[in-house]
């Protein structure tokens, strides 16, 4: 999949697949998420999960913060995190942030990754969710 792209997608499940093409043509990655609200993160992450040959029930990591899961790829691991409920730097540092993102073999996706601020990995894929008046969404992948 191209990296610098806008999707329109106009269901769930199309929301989904874009995660799951997304998924399918990386290497271990960081992906920082960007929207409001019902923008579709949380979809898009799930059909990401897929992509990667995760089976089981993606839950959203509100409340808990970080989840991590095995996905068939030997060794590797998917870390879904999810900063909503985060109110510093610390919050996040205290996480075990640095070593997540700093490990070669696993796949990161970050919900409201704006909180970052300085701790913004460089190496990342930024996407941006709109939710549209028609009820479609925006989909803006880039580096």
């Amino acid at each position: 999949m191209d990296i610098n792209k806008q999707i329109i997608t106009n269901t769930a499940g199309e929301t989904a697949k874009v995660g799951e093409r997304l998924a399918a043509s990386l290497k271990p990655a960081i992906i920082c998420l960007y929207g409001d609200l019902g923008a579709g993160k949380t979809t898009f992450t799930q059909g990401f999960a897929k992509g990667l040959g995760y089976s089981g029930r993606l839950l959203s990591p509100t409340f808990i913060i970080v989840r991590r899961y095995q996905i068939p790829i030997k060794e590797y691991f998917f870390y879904h995190i999810d900063l909503y409920r985060t109110k510093t730097i610390e919050d996040i540092k205290n996480l075990g942030f640095a070593e997540i993102i700093n490990d070669p073999r696993v796949y990161v996706i970050i919900e409201w990754a704006e909180k970052l601020e300085s701790l913004l990995p460089q190496n990342r894929i930024d996407i941006h969710f709109n939710l549209n008046k028609d009820d479609s969404h925006t989909i803006i992948i880039g580096r």
